[in-house]
């Protein structure tokens, strides 16, 4: 069967995407640039995010001590043994990746891209770390360079961004979507399954909002109880207020989700894998092709696609 996407899986998937826009092979390499977070500095709050430990998604090679031009060479070395044609884009992933000023930015995004191998950049930020001037300057990036902004949505409902204390409303982030795409600038929303205070219900009421905006790209992640978190001190306390998924359920949701899911968007993740000695729960022990694997497998057995009943 062949799908609005082009090829036979049942849902539009990122590496396929990445194969038919570039012809090498290209690879995300991680860099802390030593930004922070106006949840962090103050600016909103001190303690971030309720559920937000950045040690959970960091490679041990982003270290402050070290360069950009350092971390990247790092990186860029350990995939380079396996595949010496890879290209590059330098992952700005650590905190909000757009929260200076644009002569920092400047520095910092160019000290990347002085690297033969590295094609682009992906920015990982808030919606409320933009502003005209550095949407501005994003915009000229684009024009000369593959570039894609991540922007850390997580939820569609304004009483649940209060809960995690995440210091911006839906609208911010719908602002954010459709600026970016207005100016050419590829563009990917984070979104988390299983906050508390939301229901099936609402995640999937998630998918509907979500497909209404000019959205490229699609991370989904279930939601992990990390150690060093407020969420963690809330979960100990009040267990009963957190619906956290098995695999089995969360394949099911996940496919409903998709079902209603807008076909353009791009689905680049669908679980989050954080390091053992920092998870809590839910310990599924499945790594993220094979719960893909899984996805797919359940997809075909419903005979269903991403799309099919999006109106």
């Amino acid at each position: 069967m062949q799908f609005s996407w082009n090829h036979d899986r049942r849902y539009n998937d990122f590496p396929s995407y990445f194969k038919s826009k570039f012809k090498e092979r290209v690879q995300k390499v991680s860099v802390d640039a030593g930004f922070t977070c106006p949840n962090r500095d103050g600016n909103k709050a001190l303690n971030g995010c309720s559920y937000c430990n950045n040690k959970t998604f960091k490679p041990d090679y982003c270290r402050l001590e070290k360069s950009i031009t350092d971390q990247l060479k790092h990186g860029i070395d350990f995939f380079a043994r396996k595949h010496k044609s890879m290209q590059f884009l330098a992952y700005f992933q650590a905190y909000s990746n757009t929260y200076a000023d644009v002569s920092v930015l400047k520095e910092r995004y160019d000290e990347a891209l002085l690297n033969p191998k590295v094609i682009g950049l992906v920015i990982g930020t808030r919606p409320d770390c933009l502003t005209d001037e550095v949407l501005d300057y994003l915009e000229e990036l684009a024009s000369k360079h593959y570039l894609m902004v991540e922007f850390g949505v997580e939820s569609v409902k304004d009483d649940t961004l209060k809960r995690i204390n995440r210091g911006h409303d839906f609208a911010e982030a719908q602002w954010a979507i459709q600026e970016t795409a207005r100016r050419g600038i590829h563009n990917c929303a984070h979104l988390i399954l299983g906050l508390p205070g939301e229901n099936r219900g609402d995640f999937l009421n998630q998918a509907r909002e979500i497909s209404k905006l000019p959205v490229e790209n699609l991370k989904l992640h279930q939601l992990q109880i990390h150690k060093g978190t407020r969420m963690a001190v809330e979960y100990a306390e009040k267990p009963e207020d957190f619906e956290l998924f098995s695999v089995e359920d969360y394949i099911e949701l996940v496919v409903d989700y998709l079902e209603l899911l807008n076909p353009q968007i791009i689905l680049e993740r669908f679980v989050s894998q954080a390091p053992k000695d920092l998870l809590i729960a839910p310990k599924w022990g499945v790594k993220n092709f094979e719960f893909v694997a899984k996805l797919e497998k359940r997809l075909a057995e419903r005979n269903t696609w991403q799309g099919r009943l999006y109106c």
